[in-house]
């Protein structure tokens, strides 16, 4: 296989290729002509974040099978154009989790320590013992998010002797029991912690999820790290806290605009209780050597034709036996999706049963898919039918797949049954024409198609209720594409799924929840899978 390097990486990853084999040329930052001109030799290549791989550039490269971005994101890549043209694209999201993780400890300690201003003040020759810090020992650490980069840091912080505080939605208990870490929901951490570290993407749940009424909800006098993001902590208004006193200091490596050009951003900087430094999370030698050899090794496991662990796309698989199974493997995942917004609680257990002809087949590639559906949304980085295990078993999430007789009268039928802190749910589909349907919920029989806007509302069946929800879905404009009503018994407890053209705002949503009086109300988006709610109704339909 031939390889371009068009970027500067460790030494240690172009080794490896060539001792297995691979052909590997260097074009350190090519003009764009010239990389025009040399990519139709190519099979691979290797970037990091300063050539972006576009369609364009896909053009001309009729040979180019797989993409390799030496590094965790892939911003500079358009993975959708790399699909379409059947290229696979793969990066290194582990090469460099101890290097941002080690970063955080330091980050923390010289806040606490205030070192800079000790290292600064002795600079200027400046003999000053007078400046007292703070221990970590026995003091409160919260941390948001116990990801690659959080659970490590959560590890680390308990040779400090203190107790660790933990908020992450989507990972079970024993997680955190694991790391030493005691598992909490949101309000409980930032009321507690004299320590806040955050380990999160930036997504629509978690963008300035730290703003001004949360942090007045903090004890006075904590101190504050943000080495993942820029944005996840609102910056104008931590600065109006620390200005106050109420924060007496953060320790910040990242920011929302980089480098930092608005006011508010500078005058954060140059606060005196700030330590900060130019995004360096990921900045250490062994880091680059780590994500080049991860780049590396999985080029190789791509030409040898085995499992490449960090693809971010789906890669070319045996055509038949996808071909058989592309319905229900999308069919698994619209589960997966439709379960995870129907019930946002933290997963504790994912069941897969599988019957009918349907489990005479390979059953592997429906688990990764049901796990892809219920990860997705609260995942930075893609997750596909490769890399699904993998993201899965980082987070203590496993799924169980079992093959039984009973099809309910269905030729084929998958059923997934999810436990979270909110209890077990249970949903089952099957494909009809080629389309993926949902049939069941709990026990009732609800047939529709997971696709568009579903309106999910249970509540105590009644006359008239059904023509109110028609009419305030009217006044907002809102059609109503299909109804299904299921119910166990008269004038009981009714579940209605709609299907909608349009979305609803969330204001429109409580008002139809309470205008019906509903006991639970979920808008779930299937285009939109991020769209993850904060604050449920209720448990959800039983």
């Amino acid at each position: 296989m031939r390889v371009l390097v068009v970027e500067a990486i460790a030494p240690e990853g172009l080794a490896y290729l060539r001792a297995r084999g691979c052909q590997v040329d260097e074009l350190r930052t090519p003009p764009l002509e010239e990389l025009h001109a040399a990519l139709p030799a190519y099979e691979a290549l290797i970037t990091r974040s300063g050539t972006a791989v576009t369609a364009e550039l896909l053009a001309h490269a009729p040979k180019l099978r797989i993409v390799g971005r030496a590094g965790v994101g892939t911003d500079n890549v358009d993975v959708d154009a790399c699909s379409r043209r059947g290229i696979v694209v793969v990066n290194a999201p582990y090469g460099n989790v101890v290097s941002a993780a080690e970063h955080t400890v330091g980050m923390m300690l010289a806040l606490v320590r205030r070192i800079p201003e000790a290292h600064e003040r002795l600079k200027t020759l400046e003999w000053n013992r007078g400046i007292y810090g703070a221990e970590l020992y026995r003091k409160t650490i919260g941390v948001v998010g116990l990801g690659k980069v959080g659970s490590r840091v959560a590890a680390r912080l308990r040779g400090f002797e203190a107790e660790v505080l933990v908020y992450d939605p989507y990972i079970p208990e024993t997680r955190a029991r694991d790391l030493g870490a005691r598992l909490v929901d949101l309000d409980t951490l930032l009321r507690s912690a004299d320590v806040l570290t955050f380990h999160t993407p930036l997504t629509p749940e978690t963008e300035a999820m730290v703003a001004a009424r949360e942090l007045a909800t903090m004890k006075r006098g904590v101190r504050i790290v943000n080495c993942a993001r820029g944005g996840i902590v609102h910056e104008a208004d931590l600065l109006a806290a620390l200005e106050s006193g109420h924060v007496a200091g953060a320790a910040i490596d990242v920011w929302s605009e980089e480098p930092p050009e608005r006011d508010v951003l500078k005058r954060l900087i140059r606060h005196p209780r700030v330590v900060v430094t130019p995004h360096l999370g990921a900045n250490s030698s062994e880091a680059q050597v780590n994500v080049s050899v991860d780049v590396a090794r999985q080029l190789v496991a791509f030409r040898d034709g085995e499992l490449v662990e960090h693809a971010v796309n789906i890669p070319v698989g045996d055509p038949a036996h996808v071909a058989e199974l592309r319905p229900f493997v999308a069919l698994a995942e619209r589960l997966g999706l439709f379960s995870v917004q129907l019930d946002p609680g933290r997963l504790e257990r994912v069941d897969l049963r599988v019957a009918g002809a349907l489990a005479d087949a390979d059953t592997e590639l429906l688990a990764r898919a049901v796990l892809a559906g219920l990860l997705r949304p609260v995942m930075a980085d893609p997750v596909n039918l490769v890399n699904a295990r993998l993201v899965a078993r980082e987070r203590g999430l496993e799924v169980s797949v079992e093959r039984e007789e009973e099809t309910g009268g269905y030729k084929s039928l998958l059923t997934l049954c999810t436990r979270t802190s909110e209890g077990r749910k249970v949903i089952a589909g099957t494909v009809f024409d080629g389309q993926p349907r949902i049939v069941r919920m709990r026990d009732l029989d609800m047939e529709f198609t997971p696709e568009g806007y579903i309106l999910v509302l249970s509540y105590a069946d009644r006359p008239g209720v059904v023509g109110k929800i028609g009419s305030l879905l009217g006044r907002y404009n809102v059609n109503i594409a299909s109804m299904q009503v299921g119910r166990r018994a008269k004038r009981g407890r009714a579940i209605v799924v709609l299907t909608l053209d349009e979305d609803l705002e969330p204001e429109q949503l409580e008002e139809l929840r309470a205008a019906v009086e509903a006991d639970f109300a979920r808008l779930i988006d299937m285009g939109d899978p991020r769209r993850i709610p904060q604050a449920p109704y209720a448990a959800g339909p039983e």
